[in-house]
């Protein structure tokens, strides 16, 4: 509790609780703004961060974290465009209730079940971060292996619709990771003396998150204004409030333990709190034409989740999600190892963090729900001009970490693969998953055969891992079998799609 309490003072302070304003309107703004997301403004800012201190900066990207989630619910209620794949679900129903002239209902439902599940998700990592922490750092280096490589295989083959290019992107991170002369041996430098060092983790997230998608969103711009449905000033009458409560709640305990997993994400817990709510509402005629239950449940699993991101976050040094991934980059940058001694090394760092979620989460309900109508006009920014600025921001703020010419090379090309990655449906986030932990697999990997001087056997001989490895098995047939049973497209039972299938699929 006291530590808590140093929290609060930390993440109170005034400087502090400025850059968390900055971080939630900033987050909000850019999650409103389709095709810009918490990962391609966290890679952005990535560079100025380590101009500032790191309870600053780390308070900041959370508030943009959460401030993403926040905007990403908007674009999909007012323009039917989820901005992430997390508010896919939301905009199922949210855009029908902007149709039917219910918009106001749809934001406010939104916001306030995203401060319910997140400050729940909050208090619960209070609860679990020390415990699960306290757990972590008994594990030997052969149990931390088989984490890391399962975080890997989720990441990879689990969570993604194509298993294969899922691999391919894993693949293609694990050999950028290798890039420099950490053994002793140079390894892929040919002969660059600038590589000597690997490439900084920073050039490879905003060249891959902010030029590669600023160059794809900016191939398939429209021509015509987009149409935002009018906003009014949002509010609940008592029988909104009366149908959201129960699914805010049953959102949030969906979507927090799927965040906590090693590979979790919010895709799955939103769809099942959609489906959830849609057996159980006393309204089903209602839903594929403007359900409020279809909001407030998926809405509170996708905070929930975000909020549970942070467990393996901060305990284990494993990115869950694409903003996760820039969150741990950025903790890295300042010389902090994220992991199962973090809170016992930067206790003041950690504790600040978590208080200030609850400080994210109040602004977002007391900040963000009167300015509304604000956010629908961002919508009306010209792109060219938008996407225009995040190229000459990534390549200055690329250029800034070494002032060196050959990180704008390296920008460019990696920008260029990611544009290349999205073109053909391969996933970004097992390569930057790829880049951050194939280093710390292999450090595992050599210590466990050092102290076992050379026997392979160790990597299966605690029981944590033999665990681990069990749990690999049985996801690799579950993959197997479902890939087995997938249906043709000639079944006539699996012929039409509804709707929802339809914007699940764009």
């Amino acid at each position: 509790m006291d530590l808590l309490l140093d929290g609060f003072q930390t993440a109170l302070a005034p400087e502090n609780l400025l850059f968390a304003v900055i971080g939630v309107l900033l987050g909000t703004a850019v999650g409103v703004l389709p095709g810009i997301g918490p990962a391609m403004t966290l890679a952005l800012l990535l560079p100025v961060a380590l101009t500032m201190g790191a309870d600053s900066a780390i308070i900041m990207f959370a508030g943009i974290y959460y401030g993403g989630m926040y905007g990403g619910s908007t674009t999909s209620i007012l323009l039917n465009t989820p901005g992430e794949s997390s508010s896919v679900v939301t905009a199922i129903e949210g855009n029908k209730m902007a149709k039917s002239g219910r918009a106001a209902q749809a934001l406010a439902t939104a916001a306030i079940g995203s401060f319910v599940a997140g400050t729940i998700g909050t208090v619960l990592l209070w609860v679990l971060v020390p415990t699960v922490a306290d757990v972590v750092v008994e594990l030997g280096a052969p149990s931390y292996f088989a984490i890391l490589l399962l975080a890997l295989f989720m990441v990879s083959t689990v969570l993604g619709a194509s298993k294969l290019r899922g691999f391919i992107a894993l693949f293609l991170g694990l050999t950028i990771g290798l890039i420099g002369t950490t053994t002793g041996q140079p390894r892929l430098t040919f002969g660059e003396p600038l590589l000597a060092d690997g490439i900084d983790i920073v050039v490879v997230a905003v060249a891959i998150f902010a030029i590669g998608e600023a160059l794809w969103v900016a191939a398939h711009l429209r021509r015509k204004p987009l149409e935002v449905i009018p906003v009014g000033q949002p509010w609940m009458s008592k029988e909104d409030w009366r149908r959201s409560w129960k699914p805010w709640l049953r959102g949030t305990a969906y979507g927090f333990p799927f965040g906590a997993l090693p590979a979790g994400g919010a895709e799955v817990p939103t769809f099942l709190s959609y489906a959830t709510e849609k057996k159980l509402s006393k309204h089903p005629e209602e839903f594929g034409k403007g359900a409020i239950e279809g909001v407030a449940g998926p809405e509170a699993a996708n905070n929930a989740s975000a909020a549970g991101t942070f467990v393996p976050l901060l305990t284990l040094g494993l990115p869950t999600t694409a903003t996760a991934a820039i969150i741990l980059v950025a903790i890295q940058s300042f010389g902090i190892q994220p992991g199962p001694l973090l809170l016992e090394n930067e206790p003041d760092l950690v504790w600040g963090l978590l208080a200030s979620l609850v400080v994210a989460n109040l602004l977002l309900l007391v900040v963000n729900l009167p300015m509304a109508p604000l956010w629908a006009k961002v919508l009306q920014v010209p792109r060219p001009y938008l996407y225009a600025g995040i190229l000459f921001f990534a390549t200055l703020g690329a250029y800034s970490v070494n002032f060196q010419a050959f990180d704008v090379a390296l920008l460019l090309v990696f920008g260029v693969l990611g544009l290349a990655m999205r073109r053909f449906g391969v996933p970004v986030l097992p390569l930057v998953v790829g880049v951050i932990l194939g280093p710390k697999l292999e450090e595992q990997l050599t210590q466990a055969l050092a102290l076992s001087q050379g026997d392979v056997s160790t990597l299966w001989g605690e029981p944590v891992a033999v665990v681990v490895y069990v749990v690999m098995a049985v996801l690799l047939a579950a993959v197997l079998v479902a890939g087995l049973r997938r249906p043709t497209p000639a079944d006539p039972e699996h012929s039409g799609r509804d709707e929802e299938k339809e914007l699940v699929e764009r």
